[in-house]
């Protein structure tokens, strides 16, 4: 019976062994998860405006992410796509001067240089359309605030100079802001 209590015994490490075992990569992944997280900075709108105006984004090209201010101070945050290069990224201070639901999208002249295979020209709706189904047109020429298709680009150096959202994310956005949203690009 003794031998038997002791088997019982070795069995129970075992499975606390396991068990510690089982859950050690939640807790790798968990240390992971929690530096993303403390790498995320989180701005504040009086830092960079002097009023919250009929609204207010900040997209961060460093962290990759987008946070919109309502004129009510409610903030939500989003993830981006930015562009790939710092030649391709501008930043400061525009605002939102136009709004299109299932924007047409035509290469600049510049993509057309070093892309001379992509199409002249796709129609709003179309799947392969780059700028999804919303895009917040912004007071410097050929710079967009929009959705895309492939949201593999999420969280990505990946665009051509835009800042991309998930399409559900920027109908969010597009709903909320009103043109005259002032943006910062930092």
């Amino acid at each position: 019976m003794s031998a038997l209590r002791d088997t019982k015994f070795n069995r129970r490490q075992l499975l606390s062994v396991t068990a510690i075992a089982l859950a050690s990569p939640s807790i790798v992944s968990a240390e992971i998860i929690r530096r993303n997280i403390s790498s995320f900075r989180v701005h504040d709108w009086r830092d960079h405006f002097e009023t919250l105006g009929k609204g207010i984004i900040i997209s961060d090209t460093t962290t990759k992410a987008l946070q919109h201010w309502t004129t009510d101070g409610e903030m939500r945050i989003y993830p981006t796509s930015v562009p790939m290069t710092d030649d391709l990224t501008k930043r400061g201070y525009t605002e939102v001067v136009e709004k299109r639901e299932n924007p047409s999208w035509a290469p600049t002249p510049s993509m057309r240089e070093r892309n001379p295979e992509w199409p002249e020209f796709v129609p709003g709706g179309d799947p392969m359309n780059p700028l999804g189904t919303r895009a917040l047109y912004l007071s410097w020429q050929y710079y967009r605030i929009h959705g895309t298709q492939d949201t593999r680009k999420i969280g990505r150096r990946s665009s051509n100079g835009c800042i991309g959202l998930y399409n559900e994310q920027i109908e969010e956005v597009y709903e909320r802001a009103p043109v005259g949203t002032q943006v910062k690009l930092i």
